[in-house]
């Protein structure tokens, strides 16, 4: 059966959520939008991140010793290629393909060794500021260039990780490692790592720990934070961002003192999750919109509902269901709107449905009608035939009528296949069950499928 966007534990069949895994999951077929954070690793309490920081830092570093040694060429070759780290899977790429820096902003990074008399003669501590001197290096530069310092680590714990959670490894060819004893760049080498299943291409996992949305150093903060502008703009100019770099790089300290403000308030510096489900409050307020809307289309009501919706229940069944996205299809020209969900069978009832049902995947679809008909029941009927798991459920504002009960009951008499309905009073009760915490909001789920097996004949 087909994976809607797919991931490397769904595939190998690992029944464990993102929650209590220690690496990030990666998809196949697209990048994480996390990076690592060098930072993370420097205020670590871990002997070890800390060891890999000064790794990183001492790796940088180097590239200032090949320039003093009239090795400029091979300092900017070292640096271009260490500049992409696609085995990671981390950032925004579809195609998790990313390119390499140019030469001139290679070269631009280089020349702050020799532009500033600070970096030339004692180096870098933070090399993620090279955001604050250089147009085009961002968060996805940083993370990648720290990656690939770290890939011989990387593998290990990539392999460590396989072993613990049995997944499959096999022999692959990666174009180059860091091998952080020459400083240089380690050719062709053979390894064992997970591969992506179609394009036999490796995977490298990384430590959910070291991962942020954005560096904590980063040129959005400080310009927000600590800029001063009124000292690079006249009043009536606009605030470009090249003037601000310019402004760095003949201003070492202001940059200074912005590190000494990150490093005092490092402790705000934490990894983000994958996934952090919306607070109470928020949730209460989401359900007090949804049962304020009018049913139908009308003033975009369809699409409030749907959008509120994804929002509430991805934390709601949040880690028994990770939430893999919001698809849109087309059925005899009709718009539908689906959650889709990855089953990590985690609990007896998402097991059963999967024994059952084949449903590697739950997929809800969103019915903002006053009643479901016919049409609608043979819809999500036809949806489940191709290679989604004959379990299906409808999220929608009222109970089924008698007859579609009745409809759903002899579907599964005469093909097995499961549609149950979500209604208001089940999202209210829901969220009751959220803010009490004494039990899961999945439950009610499980509760609408146990009274739907009971109305079936034995």
């Amino acid at each position: 059966m087909d994976i809607i966007r797919p991931r490397l534990t769904d595939y190998h069949g690992i029944h464990k959520n993102q929650a209590d895994l220690d690496f990030a999951i990666q998809f196949f077929d697209e990048d994480i939008p996390l990076y690592i954070d060098p930072f993370l690793l420097w205020k670590s309490p871990s002997q070890q991140d800390n060891a890999l920081h000064t790794t990183i830092t001492n790796s940088f570093n180097h590239l200032n010793y090949l320039i003093k040694k009239k090795r400029e060429n091979e300092a900017l070759s070292l640096l271009i290629n260490l500049s992409e780290c696609h085995e990671v899977g981390l950032g925004v790429s579809k195609t998790r393909k990313g390119t390499k820096i140019s030469e001139k902003q290679a070269q631009d990074i280089l020349n702050l060794f020799k532009d500033i008399p600070e970096y030339s003669q004692f180096g870098f501590t933070h090399f993620e500021i090279i955001q604050l001197y250089i147009s085009g290096i961002s968060k996805d530069r940083i993370s990648d260039i720290t990656c690939n310092f770290l890939k011989s680590f990387l593998i290990d714990y990539t392999i460590e990780q396989c072993e613990l959670n049995k997944i499959p490894i096999e022999g692959v060819i990666l174009d180059s490692i860091y091998n952080y004893k020459t400083n240089t760049l380690d050719r062709n080498q053979k390894v064992y790592l997970p591969v992506n299943p179609l394009t036999k291409e490796p995977l490298i996992f990384t430590p959910k720990r070291w991962l942020r949305f954005n560096t904590w150093i980063n040129y959005e903060d400080y310009f927000q934070k600590y800029c001063p502008r009124d000292e690079i703009f006249n009043p009536d100019e606009p605030e470009e961002r090249v003037k601000v770099l310019n402004f760095n790089r003949e201003n070492y300290g202001t940059i200074e003192g912005y590190i000494e403000y990150k490093t005092k308030t490092s402790e705000e510096c934490k990894n983000d999750p994958l996934f952090s489900q919306i607070p109470v409050l928020s949730a209460k307020r989401k359900l007090s919109q949804i049962l304020k809307l009018n049913t139908g289309k009308e003033h975009g009501a369809d699409i409030q509902y749907e959008e509120l919706s994804a929002s509430l229940l991805a934390s709601l069944f949040y880690p028994h269901l990770d939430f893999a996205q919001t698809q849109s299809r087309t059925e005899s020209g009709r718009h539908i709107r689906d959650l889709i969900f990855y089953n990590n069978r985690d609990i007896d009832f998402l097991d059963e449905i999967f024994a059952e049902y084949n449903n590697r995947q739950l997929v809800i679809e969103m019915k903002n009608v006053k009643e479901i008909s016919r049409d609608h029941i043979n819809q999500l009927n036809r949806y489940m035939q191709d290679n989604i798991g004959n379990f299906g459920v409808f999220l929608t504002r009222n109970p089924l009528s008698k007859a579609m009960y009745e409809n759903t009951v002899n579907l599964w008499s005469s093909q097995r296949k499961c549609i149950i309905a979500i209604t208001d009073e089940d999202l209210k009760l829901m969220v009751e069950v959220y803010e009490s915490k004494q039990r899961t909001p999945i439950e009610v789920l499980k509760k609408k499928y146990i009274e739907f097996r009971r109305s079936c004949p034995s």
